[in-house]
């Protein structure tokens, strides 16, 4: 039963939303400068959505032409940790064969979820594929996973905000904040 988080309005703040956007636009000009500039972008719902729209106008900024399209896959469930298996609940509605992808998610822990969709991409024949995460949180992978382009490493905290959720909520805030769950 996940735990009651309604009362709780202030979370407190581990970057602000000033830090994000820093990191964002040095991501981009990072992916602008090692990839293709017509470049897929697929980015992996639902936590990765607001950071896939801030990174996706700031490769326009620095001259790319991404298209977007959007997989959602979910190995969690309303529980905080991965139940290990993964579940594909939308799937892509664009061929990715012969294109360049960057596959954009939230966080990098166990793996699993990012691991999936590389194996699922490869299979459907991309030109080469990099991995873009807002997050990465060292020593919790299950598979040997890398982000190619990594915007905060953090600790063993469990993080929400910009997209990233504890049972559906706090995916509004404009910063990422640490929840203590007790």
């Amino acid at each position: 039963m996940p735990h009651d988080l309604s009362h709780k309005r202030d979370i407190p703040v581990l970057f602000t939303a000033e830090e994000i956007q820093s990191q964002v636009d040095r991501l981009a000009q990072e992916i602008g400068n090692s990839m293709p500039q017509d470049v897929m972008v697929i980015s992996l719902l639902k936590g990765s959505f607001m950071f896939t729209a801030d990174l996706v106008r700031a490769l326009h900024g620095v001259g790319m032409k991404p298209q977007i399209d959007f997989m959602t896959l979910s190995s969690y469930g309303s529980g905080t940790s991965s139940s290990g298996s993964i579940a594909v609940n939308r799937d892509l509605s664009d061929s990715v064969a012969a294109k360049h992808v960057l596959l954009v998610d939230d966080i990098l822990e166990s793996g699993r979820t990012l691991h999936y969709a590389e194996d699922v991409l490869r299979q459907r024949g991309v030109a080469s594929i990099k991995i873009a995460v807002l997050l990465e949180k060292p020593g919790k992978r299950d598979l040997p996973v890398r982000a190619d382009y990594v915007g905060f490493t953090i600790p063993d905290r469990f993080v929400v905000g910009y997209g990233l959720d504890y049972a559906n909520y706090y995916r509004e805030l404009p910063y990422i904040g640490v929840v203590e769950l007790h």
